[in-house]
């Protein structure tokens, strides 16, 4: 089966951190659309939002990272729009991966050849930058004046974020055509 093609969601454009919770998403009859499911399919996620180069040869333990990080994120939405507290290992990793990016190669010391400079391996380097950058853009998402305007998508099943816009209360066209054929047929059936 093809994987439908997800429209973005209001706000994605601006934040990048809605992008990423949004890249897995629950579809009626039970299907899941999973836009990191692998690591070819996070490279080319990263790639079109300018994160990575074209091919950087992902490895499964960076997807890996990548996809924790959206469900940390997700979980932090989920409390804000709920009005809960957050849970504090959510916080936690949004704050690690903030602060996980050296600015400058590294110090190293090798007792036979003294001191050196060394820069993270690229590809653990790139994914550290992303993740620093998806986790900086969702604290601000949660602490700026978007965070007011956070919702998540009032059609069942689907579990994606938005930025309401006026009344919109729904992701994408899809999800509300759904929605206001829920209601009808329950107006017809009652």
């Amino acid at each position: 089966m093809e994987e439908p093609v997800l429209p973005p969601a209001q706000g994605e454009a601006e934040h990048l951190a809605l992008a990423l919770v949004n890249s897995a998403v629950t579809l009626p009859g039970g299907h899941t659309v999973d836009l990191l499911a692998t690591p070819a399919q996070t490279n080319h996620w990263m790639t079109e939002r300018g994160l990575a180069p074209v091919d950087i040869g992902m490895q499964d333990m960076c997807a890996a990272q990548l996809r924790s990080l959206r469900e940390q994120i997700r979980s932090l939405l989920a409390s804000r729009t709920a009005g809960l507290p957050a849970l504090p290992a959510a916080v936690a990793a949004i704050n690690d991966a903030m602060t996980r990016v050296p600015t400058t190669p590294l110090l190293r010391w090798d007792d036979k050849t003294g001191p050196y400079r060394v820069t993270p391996h690229p590809v653990t380097a790139i994914v550290d930058h992303a993740l620093a950058v998806l986790a900086a853009d969702a604290a601000d998402l949660l602490t700026g004046p978007d965070a007011a305007r956070l919702t998540a998508c009032g059609s069942a099943p689907c579990n994606r974020y938005l930025l309401r816009h006026g009344r919109r209360q729904w992701c994408s066209t899809r999800c509300g055509d759904r929605a206001r054929a829920a209601r009808a047929y329950a107006r017809r059936t009652t």
